[in-house]
């Protein structure tokens, strides 16, 4: 299985989504899964921020761009192919002020293009490309944002990334939210973490074995 995997949070060692991802890929290869990585940290490796050049290049037909036009594509035109090639996404991230970290969004925006990612159909309809690759979102959040909680209105982040992916043909993908993770209460920061590794072994046991639901395999991994 060709995984691209890619992290964003600014931290380092200290970084709870990073450690998630890692453990994710830990267990996929546990469950037996041959692992072929493509990694790309987005904060090292930054995609570009659109620019009118890329904005105007994108929208210009495929022969009528110029060697520049060409040249500003050439990054987000690379990115797109290692999507294409991938079987599975994982993709790793704090949340930031409710939503995604900025060089995930500057990732986002240069993997959302037309005759690349999607494309429109005869009939005028979007036709996401990337259907057939399965996605995993491991996110890490200060407080908690499940139902019920008094932030649940304030997550900006899981509808953005739905809606985004979506777009382009992930129509079911996975959520593993790490949360509260606040370093002011210990005891709610460890059962969270607690709860992200449990849900991360169910989701690779269930990657390892397709007709496996997720469900089943939650209970396996308590037994």
């Amino acid at each position: 299985m060709k995984i691209m995997h890619v992290d964003a949070s600014a931290k380092r060692e200290r970084s709870n989504s990073r450690a998630l991802s890692q453990f994710f890929i830990e267990r996929l290869r546990h469950e037996g899964v041959d692992v072929e990585l493509d990694y790309l940290d987005v904060t090292v490796d930054t995609p570009a921020h659109v620019t009118e050049a890329f904005a105007i290049a994108t929208y210009t037909a495929p022969d009528e761009r110029t060697p520049e036009m060409k040249a500003t594509l050439a990054a987000s035109d690379e990115l797109c192919r290692r999507l294409m090639e991938a079987d599975a996404f994982v993709f790793a991230m704090p949340m930031y002020n409710w939503s995604m970290p900025s060089a995930f969004k500057a990732f986002v925006d240069n993997i959302i293009r037309t005759n690349l990612t999607y494309k429109f159909t005869e009939d005028g309809r979007i036709e996401g490309l990337l259907a057939r690759q399965k996605a995993l979102f491991i996110t890490s959040r200060g407080v908690d944002l499940r139902p019920g909680s008094p932030y649940a209105s304030m997550d900006a982040l899981t509808p953005a990334l739905k809606a985004a992916f979506g777009f382009i043909g992930v129509a079911h993908p996975t959520f593993v939210d790490a949360q509260p993770l606040q370093f002011s209460d210990q005891a709610s920061r460890i059962e969270a973490l607690k709860r992200a590794h449990a849900e991360i072994e169910a989701v690779a046991a269930e990657w390892a074995n397709p007709k496996m639901s997720i469900a089943e395999a939650e209970t396996a991994e308590a037994l």
